[in-house]
């Protein structure tokens, strides 16, 4: 979906236009520089942030096919193999989420504070120049709102996805998009069209076809 398809189809999300273009430039740079994506969320946030990464990782609308480069690296190692594998992977943007990882979360929960559960994946897993993309319909999620005090120290941008109000996460992120509902449902339910748009538009920007 573009841009402006979406204000069309989503006309009273013309308010988060400059925060929607501010979050996809944070992202582009993020890509440019060969970093990556978090994405974390708690219950239907946690899906979404899922769903981000799903998105980023293969092809959405475009092919991705793999470069030429890596399909002759390929080739010198298993000529016989190569154009099978190769057919059967698309470039990725590279993307993580910290929703995912079970058997860390239950242990880390059982003997820490599972309010700092995101902030410890990212303390692991993030570098400086990554992007944090982050969900809390309140915007007032402690783990995620840990994860992102965190991701300042160890400088990673942060994209806080919101309700109305934005709640903390709009006192401490790089890019707050504060969709205009206050109710759980309805915030979520304008999450994934922005989403969805981000993901598009950035694919769009790396991949030809």
């Amino acid at each position: 979906m573009s841009l402006d398809k979406l204000y069309k189809r989503y006309p009273s999300l013309v308010c988060c236009k400059k925060d929607i273009n501010q979050a996809i430039a944070l992202i582009k740079e993020c890509y440019k520089k060969d970093n990556k994506i978090i994405t974390c969320g708690n219950g239907g946030s946690a899906a979404d942030a899922e769903h981000i990464v799903g998105e980023l990782m293969k092809g959405s609308r475009k092919k991705r096919k793999v470069s030429p480069k890596f399909r002759k690296q390929l080739s010198g190692i298993y000529p016989k193999e190569a154009k099978r594998i190769c057919d059967n992977l698309q470039m990725p943007l590279p993307a993580i989420s910290l929703t995912s990882h079970i058997s860390f979360t239950t242990a880390f929960n059982n003997d820490m504070n599972p309010q700092f559960t995101f902030a410890q994946q990212l303390f692991g897993l993030g570098k400086k120049g990554d992007v944090l993309i982050a969900l809390s319909t309140s915007g007032n999620a402690k783990n995620v709102i840990n994860a992102c005090r965190l991701a300042k120290i160890l400088g990673i941008k942060t994209i806080a996805l919101t309700g109305k109000n934005g709640g903390e996460l709009k006192k401490i992120c790089d890019v707050v998009i504060r969709v205009p509902e206050e109710d759980t449902l309805s915030i979520q339910e304008y999450h994934l069209p922005i989403y969805h748009t981000i993901c598009s538009v950035i694919e769009d920007m790396f991949f030809e076809e």
